[in-house]
């Protein structure tokens, strides 16, 4: 399990983003809903590690939960500020879609 902060130094160590769907999505008016999780792995899948949110949990680790995207939009805004340009979304549970950052995992300075 990893938070926001070490997900960004795994990138940078050329881990890649997984998003896994965990419900099928849905459009309400012009709003996708869904529920999705991300994962860093390496890229020939040999590590996984699940993207928990940031707070400390004082719990045991199988009951910490994942960070949960519950809209398309929310999902791409996280990815973008990470520095990934294309963002494929999953739409069908237990679909899955692996991005890299266009620069080989090096982080821009402004980031």
């Amino acid at each position: 399990m990893v938070t926001e902060t070490q997900f960004k130094v795994l990138l940078q160590q050329g881990y890649q983003a997984e998003v896994v769907c965990k419900t099928p999505a849905f459009r309400k008016n012009a709003v996708w809903y869904g529920e999705w999780f991300i994962r860093a792995v390496t890229e020939d899948r040999s590590v996984e590690k699940l993207l928990v949110p940031g707070r400390r949990w004082n719990k045991q680790p199988e009951e910490i939960p994942l960070r949960i995207f519950k809209t398309a939009n929310g999902l791409i805004s996280f990815l973008e500020g990470f520095g990934f340009d294309q963002i494929h979304i999953p739409m069908q549970k237990g679909g899955r879609a692996v991005h890299c950052l266009p620069n080989g995992g090096k982080l821009s300075s402004s980031e």
